[in-house]
């Protein structure tokens, strides 16, 4: 399989496939291909759709086959950024729920939880998260720009939660309650911030959607 990332500012990943070959998607994200693609879409039983609701992804999965030689594209939802990454056995990549856009079949997709689970149950975004693990490639939608940081063992960054769009299995995540009762009621910050701890790479988004749309619910009308 290769690939081409193309558009802006709502960018597309052109997959091109050999005869055989096959992709998944879980959001419906197919927006173009030849007609040599085949579709079937599977729920992969009943404990997968579970582990799948849990992480905030579609229960079901469209799998497309190549027939013959040819292309399909894959669209993003939101003003952004697509990025490519290689999943490698032993090599795990940990994204945020609903940053998965499509993959080559042998890449496998399970829920993953912060390692505080009392903390991370209240912290929203933060909690449910998806481990990529197999092999292949897998391309996910970041919302506004994309920034990467490289920590070193036992190096911190503090990150609002929803900013948080993936990291390398070996980094270390935890979602702690902002401190402070006026930081909370008057910072604008939320209640809660995620901590990760290298060693790895960090991936951050500068435009998450869900702040989008909290600015957007502040200047509608009130309705009477």
């Amino acid at each position: 399989m290769q690939y081409e990332i193309v558009g802006t500012p709502f960018p597309a990943v052109v997959c091109t496939l050999q005869r055989g070959e096959q992709m998944k998607t879980e959001k419906g994200s197919m927006i173009w291909m030849d007609p040599c693609m085949s579709m079937e879409t599977t729920g992969g039983g009943v404990g997968k759709m579970f582990g799948k609701l849990m992480s905030g992804e579609s229960m079901f999965q469209n799998i497309y086959t190549a027939e013959s030689d040819g292309i399909i594209a894959f669209g993003s939802s939101f003003p952004g950024q697509v990025l490519p990454i290689e999943i490698k056995p032993g090599q795990e990549f940990i994204a945020q729920k609903m940053a998965f856009l499509a993959s080559e079949v042998s890449v496998d997709i399970a829920v993953h939880f912060s390692q505080k689970l009392g903390r991370g149950f209240f912290g929203g975004e933060g909690f449910i998260m998806q481990r990529l693990s197999g092999q292949g490639m897998v391309f996910l939608e970041c919302d506004g720009s994309l920034v990467s940081y490289e920590l070193a063992p036992g190096q911190e960054m503090v990150v609002d939660t929803g900013n948080v769009l993936g990291f390398t299995g070996n980094v270390a995540m935890d979602v702690e309650r902002i401190k402070g009762v006026k930081n909370i009621a008057f910072g604008g910050e939320g209640m809660f911030n995620t901590r990760l701890t290298g060693p790895g790479t960090i991936y951050l988004q500068t435009m998450p959607l869900s702040t989008v749309a909290d600015v957007i619910a502040a200047h509608m009308p009130v309705q009477s």
